[in-house]
């Protein structure tokens, strides 16, 4: 054979081992592969098995646990499914209000008002009788966020206490009512609400149409108002937020004798602020105070009069079944938020504003979750020397009441309360009013 032949022949044998080798080397790279992953497999399927005793194991221990998160999620379902109501903006909104029945007694000293704030000057005939009007319905409102991601929310609150108080002469009223724009620290707010010195109120279901304890400290008439409030944390527990605003005060023109009624400025601006600080003892307890005060000025007969107020107000419950609330005042000229009737008088074309002081407090005794007690009483007292002859010097009113819950939303309440009248040149005049109420919550 050529020798050209014989390399040829080992040329092909020596290929040909090549390739068989090359095989032979991916096929065992191929089945250590394939032997790794059967490895992992059985390293994964001892901890899915391990995984699935552990959790056996859990339902075992607890075996309500799931079907008490299914129970609690279907009662929060039908929870949602009771309060919603369809609003054509489609945001949260809440039916709210209460359905009260008053059944009341009043000595001689009512001069015929159902709850007379003030003991008329003239003693009558004991009168009673039984009222829906103080019922009240309103809509609390939620909408989305607004300017620098600010949440919108508000109320609309109504009653039936104007007109003339007849089974079938009462007319709604809009008593207060809010649109709030707020922020973590701070909140806008404009509506018709309380005075910003004075947003507290005495616990009664004998006293709605007008708040507990009018007329006798208690500066209470709801007016339009704009308002802002910045909120500070000051340290663990305890925190300051500072309100200032402008209220739109607003004069009775029935007040000021006839021939200078027609230069009386029913309606001026004023401006108010209030500094809370509060401290928060536990979950349960909490003391707070805060000063407020007030600024503006009443027209009439051609004068400028001051209306001018410093105040401060507390709550305090240092113990959680006891609850103590109130405020003191002191200024002039304060007719114009629900005061015992004259801010200023006028003498030969001279207006002078009435110097007053006063206040209110309240004990609160939360004798168990459904049975509370309260105790309050208040004074309004202005300076004698400002005043006219016949005009009210001082009005003092103290009572007590109990609110049991009979239900979770129905409550009955039982108050007696005394108001005594001072006046110039007349005297003393009481009155005594026993009030039996009855309330569904909605």
């Amino acid at each position: 054979m050529p020798l050209w032949g014989k390399f040829a022949i080992c040329l092909l044998v020596a290929t040909g081992s090549f390739r068989l080798s090359a095989q032979d080397l991916s096929l065992e790279a191929l089945a250590e592969r394939l032997e790794r992953l059967e490895r992992d497999n059985e390293r994964l399927r001892a901890e899915i098995a391990e995984l699935r005793r552990q959790l056996e194991t859990a339902r075992a221990s607890q075996p309500g646990e799931l079907e008490e998160r299914v129970e609690i999620h279907e009662r929060r379902i039908a929870e949602q499914a009771q309060t919603k109501v369809e609003a054509s903006q489609r945001f949260p909104l809440r039916v709210t209000g209460m359905a009260l029945f008053n059944l009341f007694l009043n000595s001689r000293g009512s001069g015929g008002a159902d709850n007379p704030p003030l003991a008329a000057r003239t003693p009558g005939p004991r009168s009673g009788g039984a009222t829906l009007r103080q019922s009240v319905i309103g809509l609390q409102y939620q909408g989305g966020n607004t300017l620098w991601g600010g949440k919108v929310r508000g109320s609309l609150l109504a009653d039936f206490f104007a007109g003339a108080g007849d089974p079938l002469g009462q007319q709604a009223r809009i008593r207060t009512a809010s649109i709030e724009i707020e922020w973590p620290t701070r909140s806008l707010l404009a509506g018709q609400e309380k005075a910003i010195f004075n947003p507290r109120e005495p616990n009664s279901l004998a006293q709605v149409g007008v708040s507990p304890l009018t007329g006798a400290g208690n500066l209470w008439r709801w007016q339009p108002q704009v308002r802002f409030e910045q909120r500070f944390r000051v340290a663990e527990g305890t925190r300051l937020a500072a309100q200032v605003g402008l209220l739109q005060t607003s004069e009775d023109v029935a007040l000021v004798p006839a021939e200078y009624a027609s230069t009386v400025s029913r309606r001026r601006p004023g401006l108010e602020g209030r500094f809370l600080l509060s401290h928060a003892l536990d979950e349960e307890r909490r003391v707070e105070i805060a000063p407020g005060f007030h600024a503006s000025r009443s027209q009439v007969a051609g004068s400028s009069v001051p209306s001018r107020l410093v105040s401060f107000d507390w709550f305090a419950n240092p113990w959680r079944r006891l609850e103590f609330t109130g405020v003191l005042f002191r200024g002039q000229n304060l007719g114009h938020f629900g005061a015992p009737r004259q801010g200023f008088v006028i003498r030969k074309d001279v207006v002078t504003p009435v110097r007053s002081r006063g206040g209110w407090g309240q004990f609160t005794f939360l004798a168990t979750s459904r049975l509370s007690f309260n105790l309050m009483a208040g004074r309004h007292d202005d300076r004698n020397a400002d005043l006219l002859p016949g005009m009210v010097g001082k009005n003092t009113a103290w009572g007590a009441n109990a609110m049991y819950r009979l239900a979770p939303n129905v409550v009955v309440g039982l108050e007696a309360l005394q108001v005594r009248t001072e006046y110039l040149g007349t005297g003393l005049r009481i009155n005594n009013h026993y009030d039996l109420a009855l309330a569904y919550l909605f």
